[in-house]
């Protein structure tokens, strides 16, 4: 026959020594600062007492008759379980809220929900040695449950379902190790309060709830997977974890992004090259401002602080101190090492409604020409709006956001030519983007080469219908960037692309728009090379801006060269930009290269175009960039008028 009271002994004994290994494991780690560790070591303290009292119940129950003094101290023990234990479930409904960033207790109605069945339940424990409500010792000294117990049970219940309601709303902002972990503490927790209410002699309640928070030890409580390097300061990942947590449960929240101008400085002066060493420097400071746990290290020169329900003068009045502090050197070893900043505040989710959002605030660069040392409101359009346009950019071929639009090119005698295939952009947020704004934006976000492949698939299509050749076209610009130009097998992915739709490759006139360093012109001058030879031809666009140059046309096979609209303009403002004009067209004549005229749009500027014998011209005076069914109209229509 099973001894129920030695089983329940040797349960209560591994329970208590696995809290207390966990207690001391804690203090060892010395990571006890937040209201969650705190909370948590609560909770370890009450399973331990929980544990005392079942030793000393398991080992008094034998001579209760026996003993008046081993019969008090069973008594004790189990008014002493009872009232701490009742605290468990709300104190571990607080844990959990805490670790998912859930406020509580704001307000008087959630004040009651909360509050009210802990403080009853309390009583009802606390004045059970005179009414006996809860339990009860009978004349032969034997323990019997009593009706009111099941009040305690269920207002354990009421705070587990609250704890899980919690959990469930914070799943999108967990990560998968805490979900898991969760789920398996739930699930201990339910199973040991089932097993003990339906069989009272197996005393198994308290072990697995100290087994479950074992593992909440060793992942949510251990948060080396939180941390930034060798430092006691939070990494990316957490900012963005607890971010989402804020957002998700609606939190009022302010962030202040320090960003370091000059991180190199620190290696130069101080000979280090270790990634920790500059923020531990600034974290060392901030940490003086605000607890440890509100301070993340975004990258080696970006930290964050966050500031939860924070008035807007405090959040300013930290931020000068902040950046004040910048204006005096930092000290590593014996060195003196000065440091530059801006610091930026933003409020979520007022500024920012997404972590996406978030780090694109945090991550992008600071706007040319800024003098501001803190950057708040208006002063952080600039980066809202781009971080704004990156989100748009990230799901424009989702959305079907792009567009290819077609600006006719002209022959000298006024018929048609080609066309420049233009990329447009209509985002259901943002409304129409331009290329100045979105093409930057997509090249650091490494999604140019699919936009350059977008473009060029659409303009092979076209090409395909025979629409621009049965209008008199001889062929349509496509736009390449010399980052795009160097990457391997270029030449191979480019043609295979225009090989798919079995289009003319003479049909297809490269741009190269972007300048070029004189190291790089072997190297393009090869790629542009193995395009003609394949049929494509190539344009230098924009030419006289600054980005293109006499030594790049010299060193690279361009069958046309495009002069920017700049050139243009000047020529009719005064006689110094007519002789610009004259020369240009004279040089590149003399180079034996075909010239196209940008930004053409009155008749006068044709009239001396003709007189200085370019070839194309293309400009708002024939059309503007417009889509392709209205260019097809536009086109055909104008071959309808010459037929």
């Amino acid at each position: 026959m099973i001894n129920y009271s030695d089983v329940s002994l040797g349960i209560s004994l591994a329970c208590m020594l696995i809290c207390i290994t966990n207690i001391v494991y804690i203090m060892i780690h010395g990571r006890t600062d937040k209201v969650q560790n705190k909370l948590f070591i609560v909770i370890l303290g009450i399973l331990t007492i929980n544990a005392i009292c079942g030793l000393t119940t398991a080992i008094t129950q034998h001579y209760l008759m026996e003993s008046d003094q081993l019969y008090a101290l069973n008594q004790n023990s189990r008014y002493i379980y009872f009232l701490t234990h009742t605290a468990l479930c709300p104190v571990f409904f607080y844990y959990i809220a805490s670790v998912n960033g859930v406020l509580t207790g704001k307000g008087i109605v959630r004040k009651l929900l909360y509050y009210v069945p802990f403080i009853l339940t309390e009583v009802l424990v606390f004045t059970n040695p005179w009414t006996n409500l809860v339990w009860y010792y009978d004349g032969n000294r034997i323990y019997h449950r009593n009706t009111l117990e099941m009040t305690i049970y269920a207002a354990a219940l009421y705070y587990y379902i609250w704890a899980l309601i919690i959990v469930i709303f914070s799943w999108g902002a967990m990560t998968k190790r805490r979900r898991m972990v969760l789920i398996f503490l739930f699930f201990l927790v339910a199973s040991g309060v089932l097993i003990q209410l339906l069989f009272k002699n197996i005393k198994v309640e308290v072990l697995s709830e100290a087994v479950g928070f074992t593992g909440v030890l060793m992942t949510i409580e251990n948060e080396d997977d939180r941390l930034y390097g060798n430092t006691n300061y939070y990494n990316r990942g957490a900012l963005g974890t607890d971010l989402k947590a804020g957002l998700i449960h609606n939190r009022v929240m302010t962030i202040l992004v320090i960003k370091v101008l000059n991180p190199g400085v620190v290696a130069q002066m101080t000979g280090s090259e270790d990634a920790n060493t500059l923020p531990s420097m600034v974290a060392g400071y901030l940490v003086t401002l605000v607890p440890r746990y509100h301070i993340y290290v975004a990258n080696k020169e970006t930290m964050v602080v966050t500031l939860y329900d924070t008035p807007e003068d405090k959040t300013r009045e930290m931020a000068e101190t902040i950046s004040q502090r910048f204006e005096q050197v930092f000290h590593y070893a014996d060195r003196q090492v000065p440091l530059s900043t801006v610091v930026l505040i933003a409020d979520l989710p007022e500024q920012i409604s997404s972590v996406t959002d978030a780090f694109h605030m945090i991550d992008n660069p600071i706007p040319e020409g800024n003098e501001k040392k803190i950057l708040q409101g208006e002063d952080l359009d600039y980066l809202i709006r781009r971080s704004a346009v990156e989100s748009a950019v990230s799901r424009g071929f989702q959305e079907g956001s792009f567009e290819v639009y077609y600006q006719p090119t002209y022959h000298i005698d006024q018929s048609l030519h080609g066309a420049e295939a233009l990329l447009r952009m209509h985002d259901k947020e943002l409304g129409n983007l331009y290329p100045d704004e979105f093409i930057p934006v997509a090249e650091q976000i490494g999604m140019i080469d699919s936009i350059d492949d977008f473009v060029l698939e659409e303009v092979c299509r076209f090409i395909s219908s025979g629409t621009p050749a049965a209008s008199g076209m001889d062929c349509i610009n496509v736009n390449l960037s010399v980052i795009q130009c160097m990457k391997p097998d270029f030449v191979e992915h480019i043609t295979g692309i225009v090989e798919k739709y079995r289009v003319d490759k003479h049909f297809i006139n490269f741009e190269i728009t972007e300048s070029v360093a004189a190291s790089d012109y072997k190297f393009l001058g090869r790629v542009i090379q193995s395009l003609k030879k394949n049929g494509f031809m190539f344009s230098m666009d924009d030419y006289g801006t600054g980005y293109s140059n006499v030594a790049a046309i010299l060193s690279l096979d361009f069958d046309v060269v495009k002069i920017d609209k700049s050139i243009l303009w000047g020529a009719e403002t005064s006689e110094l930009g007519l002789i610009i004009l004259e020369n240009t067209i004279h040089m590149v004549r003399q180079m034996k290269k075909q010239i196209l005229v940008e930004g053409v749009e009155t008749l006068a500027q044709i009239e001396l175009l003709t007189k200085l014998g370019v070839d194309y011209l293309q400009g708002f005076y024939y059309s503007k960039p417009i889509p392709k069914q209205e260019f097809i109209a536009k086109i055909q229509g104008e071959a309808g008028r010459t037929s």
